[in-house]
C-alpha cells in the first residue's frame, strides 16, 4: 500500500519543528504543500524559486535525514516550484526540480522575461529612459535610526529592521511587515531601514513609495499603455518599501500588478518592507494570494509608547532642535499626550511656537495651557488606591507588595511615598490611609510623611522621583 503524502509530510514536520527555531519553521516549512509519493520520491510544492534555493542551502541536510528517518534509506525528495512570469496576463507555471539536480537548475532558461536586456526603462518617479543607478530612493533623512527611540512598544520591529538593514533580502524577515495604528512610527522605521541600507550598501537600489502613489502611477501607466515599463521599473528595485499597503484594498488591478512585482523581487532575493494599519490576518479587501505572501516573513507590531518612551522621544526631539526645557514640562506633555508619537511631537511644536510668538519663557503653566487645548482631558479621581497604583507602576512593583510585611528598603520606601501623597492629595484620614496601605496605624503614616519630607530636603534623586510621580498623579 502506497504511503499517504500528507501523513508522511506531517511526520517530517514534527521532527523538523523540534530542530529549528519557530520563526524559521513558520517561514520556510509551513508554506510547503506535499503533492504526492511515487517510487519512494516525495514531491513537495514550494512557493518560489528563491524559496527552493534557500531550502537547499540552509536545510538540505535536515530534510534529507528527516525524510530517510520517516520513509527509509531509499527516500528521495522532489520539488514543484511555482514560477510566475513577468507578464501579468500569463498564469503561473510549475517546474519539477529533483534534489540531485541543483546545478542544472541554474543553467536552464526558466521563465526569463523576453525583454530582460532592455537598456532603458520608464521611471515613474522622474522621466522616461532613466537608468537604474539614478533612481531617487524617496527617503527623508530625518527618519533615520539615530532619530528613532526604541522602547518596549517597538523593540521587535526595530531589531528586525536592523537585521534587514545589515543583510537585505538574506534574512527570514522577507517581507518585513510592520503594522500598528496611525502615528506610531511605521513610516519612520521603514525609511530608517532604507537609509541605513543606502549608507552601508550604496550599490543597492532602494525605493520608498506610499501605496496611494503606487496606485496613481499604475493608473497613469495603464492610461498611457506603459504597464510593461511600470512593471520592469519596480522589478529592478533591490529594496522596495511600500507604506500603507492597506490602501490597495479593493483595487484589483493594482493588487494584480503588485502580486507579480512581489513574486519577482522575492524570488530574486530582493527585500520587501511593507507597513499597514492592521496585521495581515485582519486586512480586508486584499486578495488571499497577497495576504498569504505577507505572512511569509515577519509581522511586527508597533504599539502605543509607554510613559518612559514618550519622555525619551520628547528629549530626543528637544536635543535635536537645540533647545532646553524644564523636566516638569516634559513630564506633563508625556503624561497627557498618550495616543501616538505624531500627536506628542505636535504638542511640543505647538508649545514652542506659542512661546516664540508670544516671546514667553517655557514654563509649566505655559505648557499646561497649550497642552490642555490640544488634548481632551478626563478628570482623574485621586484616591488612596489610585495613588498606590501609580507609585507601584513608577517603581515597577506589584500592588500586593504594599500590603505585605516585607521590610525590603525599596518596598518600605514605596509604601511611605504612597502614604505621603495620600495625605497631601486626598481628604482621607491618617487611619484610613494606614488601613489601605499595609494595614498600618495612623502613627506609622505620620512617621512615613515626616521621613519623606526629610529625604526630599537631603536626597536629590528621591526629590526628582517625587516630582515625577506628582506630575503623573496631578495631571
Amino acid at each position: 500500500m502506497r504511503p499517504n503524502h500528507n501523513v508522511v509530510w506531517s511526520r517530517c514536520l514534527e521532527i523538523i519543528k523540534d530542530n529549528i527555531p519557530q520563526t524559521s519553521f513558520k517561514t520556510w516549512f509551513e508554506p510547503i504543500i506535499p503533492k504526492k509519493i511515487e517510487n519512494n520520491i516525495l514531491t513537495i510544492q514550494v512557493p518560489s524559486l528563491f524559496f527552493y534555493e534557500y531550502l537547499e542551502e540552509q536545510f538540505i541536510d535536515l530534510l534529507g535525514k528527516t525524510l530517510k528517518k520517516v520513509m527509509g534509506d531509499k527516500a528521495k525528495l522532489e520539488y514543484n516550484v511555482v514560477m510566475d512570469t513577468t507578464h501579468v496576463n500569463n498564469k503561473p507555471t510549475t517546474i519539477n526540480v529533483p534534489t540531485n539536480n541543483k546545478t542544472d537548475l541554474r543553467n536552464r532558461p526558466v521563465s526569463l522575461p523576453a525583454n530582460k536586456e532592455r537598456p532603458t526603462i520608464r521611471n515613474p518617479f522622474v522621466i522616461p529612459g532613466i537608468k537604474k543607478l539614478n533612481v531617487d530612493p524617496q527617503l527623508n533623512s530625518a527618519y533615520s535610526f539615530e532619530n528613532f527611540v526604541e522602547g518596549a512598544c517597538n523593540r521587535l520591529a526595530k531589531s528586525a529592521g536592523s537585521a534587514v538593514a545589515d543583510n537585505p533580502g538574506k534574512t527570514a524577515f522577507n517581507p518585513l511587515f510592520i503594522y500598528g495604528n496611525s502615528g506610531l512610527g511605521k513610516t519612520h522605521l521603514g525609511q530608517a531601514i532604507g537609509i541605513e541600507i543606502k549608507k552601508n550598501k550604496p550599490e543597492k537600489t532602494v525605493l520608498y513609495v506610499n501605496a496611494n502613489k503606487f496606485e496613481t502611477q499604475y493608473s497613469e501607466a495603464t492610461r498611457n499603455n506603459n504597464r510593461n515599463d511600470f512593471l520592469n521599473f519596480y522589478q529592478m528595485i533591490d529594496v522596495l518599501i511600500i507604506d500603507d499597503i492597506h490602501e490597495l484594498a479593493g483595487k484589483t488591478g493594482t493588487q494584480n500588478i503588485f502580486f507579480h512585482i512581489f513574486n519577482h523581487l522575492h524570488q530574486s532575493g530582493k527585500q520587501l518592507i511593507l507597513t499597514s494599519d492592521k496585521a495581515p490576518v485582519e486586512l480586508t479587501g486584499l486578495e488571499d494570494r497577497l495576504l498569504s505572501r505577507f505572512k511569509w516573513g515577519l509581522s511586527a507590531e508597533l504599539t502605543m509608547p509607554d510613559f518612559d518612551t514618550r519622555v525619551e522621544i520628547l528629549k530626543k526631539k528637544i536635543y535635536n532642535d537645540g533647545i532646553t526645557m524644564p523636566d516638569d514640562v516634559i513630564f506633563y506633555i508625556a503624561n497627557n499626550v498618550v495616543n501616538n508619537i505624531r500627536e506628542l511631537e505636535g504638542a511640543l511644536v505647538s508649545l514652542l511656537a506659542h512661546a516664540t510668538l508670544n516671546k514667553e519663557e517655557i514654563t509649566f503653566d505655559t505648557a499646561k495651557s497649550v497642552v490642555d487645548k490640544l488634548v481632551k482631558k478626563e478628570r482623574k479621581e485621586i484616591s488612596v488606591d489610585y495613588i498606590s497604583k501609580k507609585v507601584c507602576e513608577y517603581y515597577g512593583l506589584e500592588m500586593e507588595v504594599l500590603q505585605s510585611r516585607s521590610r525590603k528598603r525599596e518596598i518600605v520606601q514605596a509604601r511611605q511615598i504612597a502614604m505621603f501623597f495620600s495625605k497631601s492629595l486626598t481628604n482621607s484620614s491618617l487611619a484610613t490611609i494606614g488601613a489601605k496601605i499595609g494595614k498600618k496605624d495612623h502613627a506609622t503614616v505620620l512617621h512615613a510623611c515626616k521621613t519623606i519630607n526629610n529625604l526630599i530636603e537631603t536626597d536629590r534623586e528621591l526629590k526628582h522621583q517625587i516630582k515625577e510621580i506628582e506630575t503623573q498623579l496631578k495631571f
